[in-house]
């Protein structure tokens, strides 16, 4: 890994070339916001731009023979301008807590903002439930497409809450391999902070206690929606406190691979453990109180 993030800061054209490679595969895509944010932070915001400018019309070029103009530049915006203000935002703050903060107030900002503009949501995500009804019929799933039919709204809620918390998620990676890679090629100077220690606060716990009990009492959706997008965001502090376990010794490196693993099976019942884990840390401060005993 250390090697490939010296080779990919090394010369202008090989980030661009890392940029474009990526960028031309949806699957690999992930990696482009990562290399973003690391130019970001080697080189400064201003040399990343540029790379990333000449990155994204290659691309559009590459692609537009395929599909509109318009399409392929917005996916690459999509991409690389918020690895791009992320990766400014965490060498500007030179804390990487503080930018994972922010990007969970940004994602329950997206939810509510979403919810203001797109006025009738089943409307909204209509051609793609009728994509997964079509599909769930012609794979003999008949209990999931009477469900997406008989419960539109419902549908609409759960396709609204994914797409948000998947961009979160997508972009909290970028954030974070993107910093590992720096990390690798500027060893202390590049310290600010690590993952482990991740403590998304008390005020974002004490806005979302807030807003489920206004939700539950007044039946607004909209605030129920945005709870749930604020509990959600915990589950990256619980992940923390797994990578801090084993960094103390209290897990081996195989729980923590295990952990990983198993989302793709348990995917929904470990996230909402994980969120559980870390809102609950975020009140009562498990790492700091087992810092302590350790101490006294």
């Amino acid at each position: 890994m250390q090697s490939v993030a010296t080779w990919l800061v090394a010369r202008p054209q090989h980030a661009v070339l890392a940029l474009v490679a990526t960028l031309l595969l949806p699957v690999l895509q992930i990696f482009s916001g990562a290399i973003m944010v690391l130019l970001v932070l080697r080189q400064g915001w201003r040399k990343a731009v540029a790379e990333g400018a000449f990155a994204g019309l290659i691309v559009t070029v590459a692609l537009a023979a395929g599909a509109p103009v318009a399409q392929v530049v917005a996916n690459v915006l999509m991409v690389l301008a918020p690895a791009l203000l992320l990766g400014w935002l965490l060498q500007a703050s030179r804390s990487l807590i503080l930018t994972l903060q922010v990007l969970a107030i940004l994602a329950a900002l997206a939810m509510l903002v979403f919810q203001l503009v797109v006025d009738d949501m089943v409307a909204y995500w209509q051609p793609v439930m009728t994509v997964l009804i079509d599909w769930a019929l012609d794979n003999d799933l008949q209990l999931q497409a009477e469900l997406l039919s008989a419960e539109p709204e419902m549908a609409a809620e759960m396709m609204t809450l994914a797409a948000v918390l998947t961009r979160w998620m997508l972009y909290a990676v970028y954030v974070l391999l993107g910093y590992h890679l720096f990390r690798l090629i500027s060893g202390s100077a590049g310290d600010f902070g690590r993952f482990y220690d991740l403590n998304l606060g008390r005020v974002i716990a004490f806005v979302m206690a807030l807003a489920s009990v206004i939700a539950y009492v007044s039946g607004m959706v909209w605030l129920q929606n945005i709870a749930v997008v604020l509990f959600a965001v915990f589950w990256l502090q619980g992940l923390a406190i797994v990578h801090w376990l084993q960094v103390q010794g209290h897990l081996p490196v195989f729980a923590v691979i295990a952990t990983y693993a198993l989302m793709l099976v348990l995917h929904v019942f470990l996230v909402l453990a994980l969120a559980v884990l870390g809102y609950t840390d975020a009140w009562f401060g498990y790492r700091r109180r087992a810092g302590r005993q350790q101490t006294s």
